[in-house]
């Protein structure tokens, strides 16, 4: 097997096996407390999650075999075996991880309707190619899938951590892209760019347009996690972050994403 090929697939097993621990744990929860508001909650999101995951492995086909398992999951059978909208939640909760399983089977070959588009049939995602330094964009694909995995799993101090530094990242390309001679009318310190804070870069590429005021939703968290590296480049044992710093990073970060890639 390719190597690129076996990692994606081993990137897509652990995502995976983050989104069933969820699941069996969201599972549980709704039996006891099927009514409870946060458990809720947390059900539709991971649903959303599921959502997401199904569709990248199915290569965005509504006919593929498994986006077809998973819209079925939402429907429950009468007595007749007629379709009926409205399974109860944990009963839900339930069926998704059916699907989740056989994803699992499908890459692992345990069955024979491998899922192609993790290799052929799909293409790599693109979601970087707005960046102009081409070396950089695997990296940050990588780094987004981990970003996205860590979520899943949560572990909430990786995934906005490396949210933090996707965002950066993009906005530093955006800004070395355009120029210093050019980012001195918009209110660029001396020095330089590779000495400015994360905020400053965030500020000057407000300011010379390059993205709108989406920055202004980052949890301060986020704007400090150079500081939250210690020397050894280990993330700080007494940082806490929350679920929703990480879930607003990352949405966040989408839509700079979307400001630098107006085409998205």
């Amino acid at each position: 097997m390719d190597q690129s090929l076996e990692s994606q697939i081993q990137t897509y097993l652990s995502h995976l096996e983050g989104l069933i621990r969820r699941g069996q744990e969201l599972r549980d929860t709704l039996m006891r407390a099927p009514s409870d508001a946060a458990t809720v909650t947390a059900m539709r999101r991971w649903q959303e999650d599921c959502g997401v995951t199904i569709n990248q492995l199915s290569g965005g086909s509504k006919s593929h075999w498994l986006a077809r398992s998973f819209s079925q999951a939402f429907l429950m059978r009468a007595a007749d075996g007629r379709a009926v909208a409205g399974a109860a939640p944990a009963e839900l909760a339930q069926q998704l991880l059916g699907v989740l399983g056989q994803a699992v089977a499908s890459l692992t070959g345990a069955d024979d309707k491998a899922i192609t588009a993790a290799s052929s049939t799909a293409p790599l995602p693109r979601r970087f190619e707005f960046v102009h330094n081409a070396e950089l964009r695997p990296v940050l694909e990588q780094a987004y899938s981990d970003s996205r995995t860590a979520l899943a799993e949560g572990d909430y101090q990786i995934a906005l951590m490396t949210a933090s530094g996707i965002l950066e990242a993009i906005v530093t390309d955006a800004l070395e892209h355009m120029g210093s001679n050019a980012l001195s009318d918009y209110g660029a310190p001396a020095g330089k760019l590779a000495d400015w804070s994360f905020d400053t870069r965030l500020a000057v590429a407000e300011k010379a347009g390059l993205i709108r005021s989406g920055c202004a939703r980052l949890p301060e968290v986020a704007r400090q996690y150079r500081e939250r590296i210690n020397s050894e480049g280990e993330t700080a044992e007494n940082a806490t972050v929350t679920e929703r710093d990480a879930r607003t990073t990352g949405q966040v970060l989408h839509v700079i994403m979307r400001d630098l890639d107006p085409g998205r």
